[in-house]
């Protein structure tokens, strides 16, 4: 069972998520696999997280070490790419100033937490769902962020980031309502 992520610090919340999203990465029988986001295989949410997430950091002035060819074996460059940020999360430079051109100034922890972790804990639903598993997630964080996210929809869904919502069904837990909100069909299937 997963720590109950809105309980913890960035460091330890990153953890959680990046080895929940592990757990379905070493689960992953075929990288070729459809997702329930259009046109991406189950490699392409992998290289989405490890590259959107470089080019984040970069943007802010933060350059992680040379990751390794993420096509040629995902499960170790995910792997490689989750001690990098978790160092990042751990270290000295995890108070610093953190200025992004877009989404501005933070602690450098901070614009992780709220920007990066989010991300792959939504993603972990897609290659969840792509591999036929159960995604496994905190539904109290999911609520958190779908709550977070309602607020700047226009701004989300104007970023080109994110579909149209799905219609959420009436009975729907959190976890649910979070994939109707970034655009998935909670009856996607493989």
């Amino acid at each position: 069972m997963m720590p109950r992520l809105c309980d913890l610090d960035p460091a330890d919340r990153h953890r959680a998520v990046a080895e929940r999203f592990a757990e379905h990465v070493a689960a992953v029988p075929d990288w070729d696999a459809a997702t329930p986001v259009a046109g991406w295989c189950a490699w392409d949410v992998v290289d989405h997280l490890i590259g959107w997430s470089r080019e984040f950091l970069r943007a802010g002035g933060v350059a992680l070490p040379v990751d390794q060819p993420r096509r040629d074996d995902p499960g170790a460059a995910w792997g490689s790419h989750c001690v990098d940020v978790q160092a990042l999360l751990e270290g000295p430079e995890s108070a610093a100033q953190f200025t992004h051109p877009y989404a501005g100034t933070h602690q450098l922890a901070e614009a992780i937490d709220r920007f990066y972790t989010p991300d792959v804990f939504m993603h972990t639903w897609d290659l969840a769902m792509s591999t036929g598993r159960d995604p496994l997630l905190d539904p109290q964080f999911a609520a958190t962020l779908v709550d977070g996210m309602s607020a700047m929809e226009d701004v989300l869904r104007s970023s080109g980031q994110y579909g149209p919502a799905v219609a959420v069904p009436a009975d729907a837990d959190p976890v649910t309502r979070m994939a109707c909100f970034i655009g998935r069909d909670p009856q996607w299937r493989p």
